[in-house]
């Protein structure tokens, strides 16, 4: 009787708890022999580097005397290293902040485009586009000479609609001839003219090729006769295409030179001024009788407007910085795009409906609920520009390379780019790892939260 009670009873719990963790060990197993080859990679890619970098660190140029945290102290002596520290900075506040900025706007502004999915893909295209291909492509657009660089071109065609150029820029008076150089630039009669006289201005260094279309003989203007109480002349270029010529003698072949202003000074006071016809010839009329001095003005003969030194040691990091955002802007606005199409709708059209503009949704609405996703946005972006290097190295010219490195750059410089110190580059690549730390652990408790 007893016996067939015990049978009854079934297992015990310790039997039964047993059976019941032996298939969860074995799911345990299965998941981690499935894990094993990604576990391995990681090992083997990251925690390991990790972890032999911050053993390097504390050794020698050459990996053979232990030196502490020297090399910790050396980087922060070093001044370039400061300066990659300074321009970090600037990358860190400056390109999230703008990138979320933009983003943001851009999120709000397609909601309300026709073709919204296009202007997405537009903005989003950039982000195929890799970093080295996209370095290329601005150092091109960031060149100084306008021929090539887009952006001076663009630059310098304004600048010229507003301020015009200079028709001769590679104009000069021979030496010793009838003209004299002064300090400014400008040229001037060496001999004073007046009323009734006809005078003769000849410059070289123009070439004939670069004249303007319009540009007619000088010589039938020399040969005109001088009128009573005008002062009359001509600007010519003093040379004879094909050789020839007399030197400071308008001869049947040389050209006059148009739109060339000239001034009549008297006592040091410039009291007329006119430009040069088709033909280089100009007149004064109305001159009170006396003695004048003619004088080509600097203006003539300034160096044409080259635009802006977008590579140069002040401009080089906000440059890069645009080329940051143009590949980033769609993925910061794809990212909070997707945030905005989960807003409560109701919460909107209730706004609406109690007369809130579209400036006041915006701000005391739409972006207070964004701010989980903008947070993440900005945080991720943060990470990024950390670790920005490829177009930092290929964008900015060797002579200005130190001018914008940063972090990332400064620790290839330093260990493989001629410095050839591993133990102070791996110094700066666990500093770059203690920037990156905290980013990284605050989006992956962020997310977790959210997730929950």
């Amino acid at each position: 009787m007893t016996a067939t009670l015990v049978k009854e009873a079934g297992p015990s719990p310790a039997r039964a708890a047993a059976r019941d963790r032996r298939p969860r060990r074995r799911g345990r197993i299965i998941a981690l022999l499935f894990a094993f080859p990604a576990l391995l990679l990681l090992g083997a890619l990251v925690v390991y580097p990790v972890l032999f970098s911050i053993g390097r660190s504390f050794f020698d140029a050459s990996g053979t005397r232990f030196v502490g945290g020297e090399n910790y102290t050396e980087m922060f002596r070093d001044p370039a290293t400061l300066k990659a520290v300074r321009n970090t900075a600037v990358w860190v506040v400056v390109a999230p902040a703008l990138l979320t900025g933009l983003g943001l706007v851009l999120a709000v502004l397609v909601e309300k485009v026709r073709w919204a999915t296009a202007f997405k893909l537009l903005l989003f295209m950039p982000m195929a586009v890799s970093f080295l291909a996209a370095g290329i492509i601005f150092r091109l657009a960031y060149d100084e000479d306008p021929d090539k660089g887009v952006l001076n071109a663009a630059v310098v065609s304004v600048h010229d609609a507003f301020q015009g150029t200079s028709p001769y820029p590679e104009g000069r008076a021979r030496e010793g001839g009838t003209l004299t150089r002064d300090a400014d630039g400008s040229y001037r009669t060496r001999a004073s003219a007046a009323p009734g006289d006809s005078v003769a201005l000849p410059l070289v260094g123009v070439p004939p090729k670069d004249l303007p279309a319009d540009a007619r003989a000088a010589h039938p203007a020399a040969a005109r006769r001088a009128v009573p109480g005008e002062l009359r002349g001509v600007v010519y270029l003093d040379f004879t295409p094909g050789g020839g010529g007399e030197q400071g003698r308008v001869d049947p072949r040389e050209s006059g030179l148009p739109r060339t202003k000239v001034e009549a000074v008297r006592d040091g006071r410039t009291v007329a001024s006119t430009t040069t016809a088709a033909d280089g010839s100009f007149s004064f009329s109305g001159l009170t009788a006396g003695s004048y001095t003619l004088t080509l003005p600097a203006s003539n003969f300034a160096q044409p407007y080259d635009g802006v030194s977008w590579l140069g040691p002040a401009l080089v990091t906000p440059a890069i910085i645009g080329a940051y955002l143009w590949i980033w802007t769609g993925f910061a606005m794809v990212l909070i795009g997707a945030g905005l199409a989960a807003l409560p709708r109701d919460a909107l059209e209730a706004a609406r409906m109690d007369g809130a503009n579209e400036w006041q949704i915006f701000r005391r609405i739409t972006v207070p609920l964004l701010a989980p996703v903008l947070t993440v946005v900005f945080v991720t972006l943060v990470i990024n520009v950390l670790k920005v290097f490829d177009l930092v190295y290929i964008i900015a010219p060797g002579p200005v390379q130190e001018d914008a490195t940063v972090l990332a750059t400064q620790m290839w410089l330093v260990s493989f780019g001629g410095g050839n110190n591993q133990g102070l580059g791996s110094a700066l690549g666990v500093l770059l790892l203690l920037l990156v730390v905290p980013a990284m652990v605050f989006n992956v408790r962020r997310f977790r939260r959210s997730q929950r």
